[in-house]
């Protein structure tokens, strides 16, 4: 079991000013090359080890200009190779990368998605420079997340095209990765249920990796989900999300953050907010039964109350976040490695499953002469009690416990 994981913090979660719909940015703005200082220091002190951003957290996109990045003598060049240049004397590896697909207004109803060709056609070039910017950086996987990929009312929607439409995007990233030999080695889907669009094309985890299975490359993708966040919000489950895209060797990553279930996307910092302590220690504790090997990447914000106007807040604070982040995380971590390794609740398990190697073998091979020949006794196994509830007291007494 890995007992501690390399973390990451993206460049939009340091740089967001904590805005809402309901109030513009507390924490005055910095700028992309303040926020990769951010970073580096971070890294100096050994709290995170990778960073991620959208191409637009890192330089400003011009539509009428989609090469700009390989004009060397440009000014989009000259500040990628100062931002790479800083996250390297912090000893960041940029990760991950993302086209932002969401801010400006021509995106407004999709990117991937549009119904619009025009606009298909500028998000397709928008993703290549992404790509090549995260080429430019090191980096090793792009994210689409679903953005505007969406709907609000049902009758404005080609669905006889939509599905091919995002499949065809998604085609294009691993073939031009493959043709300009770019540095990235998967993609992921961040897929999300509602938020910014009223409903989305790929709102849950089955979704994604069903459209995973239609893509020309499907080994060269997997998912992201987003925990507790984006289950959690239509009461759906994060644990088990996590749990199938595991059983399915497509977890490739993960971003993690806390949510109070049913609500709109609260992104609140990890164990921060009213609910969720419990669902990211067992997910943890699932990644460590799975001896899985990937990282993870911090996707929330600051709390608002916790953000404050003025210059001399305008870096602290986000330092102090990141702490904050860090810290939330690794007390989680630990708590679920001890869980996972602990002997009491180990033979508990082994009372509560009862597993037979023998029969699982019979089962699993689908022998059906075999299982129509078995002997069960029903009448005792009907009537034994699992103790459920005294195993789950047990880990809730370890989990509170100091």
């Amino acid at each position: 079991m890995i007992k501690e994981r390399k973390l990451s913090m993206p460049f939009w979660c340091v740089g967001n000013p904590v805005a809402d719909p309901f109030g513009s940015g507390v924490l005055a703005k910095v700028t992309a090359l303040e926020t990769a200082e951010i970073i580096a220091n971070a890294g100096k002190k050994g709290l995170i080890h990778y960073t991620a951003a959208h191409d637009c957290d890192l330089v400003k996109w011009n539509p009428e200009n989609p090469e700009d990045d390989l004009d060397t003598a440009g000014d989009t060049c000259r500040q990628l190779k100062e931002i790479k240049a800083i996250l390297k004397s912090g000893g960041i590896q940029f990760k991950m990368g993302s086209a932002a697909l969401h801010p400006d207004p021509v995106f407004r109803n999709g990117g991937l998605s549009n119904p619009d060709s025009r606009v298909r056609a500028l998000a397709a070039q928008k993703v290549m420079r992404a790509l090549r910017i995260i080429n430019f950086l090191g980096g090793e996987y792009f994210t689409y997340w679903v953005a505007r990929d969406g709907f609000e009312t049902q009758f404005s929607v080609p669905w006889d095209k939509t599905y091919s439409y995002i499949r065809s995007a998604l085609n294009l990233v691993p073939k031009y990765c493959s043709e300009k030999k770019l540095s990235i080695k998967h993609g992921t889907i961040e897929y999300k249920p509602n938020e910014p669009r009223g409903e989305m094309y790929l709102p849950t985890v089955g979704h994604a990796i069903a459209m995973i299975m239609s893509l020309d490359k499907p080994d060269f993708w997997g998912v992201n989900p987003e925990v507790l966040q984006h289950d959690s919000m239509t009461n759906l489950s994060p644990v088990a999300a996590v749990a199938f895209a595991l059983s399915m060797n497509k977890l490739l990553f993960l971003h993690v953050g806390s949510q109070k279930a049913g609500q709109f996307d609260n992104d609140n910092p990890p164990l921060l907010g009213m609910d969720g302590l419990k669902e990211l220690v067992s997910i943890f504790y699932i990644l460590n039964k799975y001896d899985w090997k990937g990282y993870i990447e911090f996707d929330n914000h600051m709390f608002r109350t916790d953000a404050a106007p003025g210059e001399k807040n305008r870096i602290k604070l986000r330092e102090k976040y990141i702490e904050l982040c860090v810290d939330a995380y690794r007390l989680a971590e630990a708590k679920a490695f001890k869980l996972a390794s602990d002997k009491t609740i180990a033979s508990k398990l082994v009372k509560i499953w009862k597993e037979d190697k023998n029969l699982d073998a019979i089962l699993a091979k689908g022998d059906t002469a075999k299982i129509q020949s078995l002997a069960i006794n029903y009448k005792a196994v009907v009537e034994e009690a699992s103790a459920i509830g005294e195993l789950d007291l047990l880990v809730n007494k370890k989990i509170l416990s100091t």
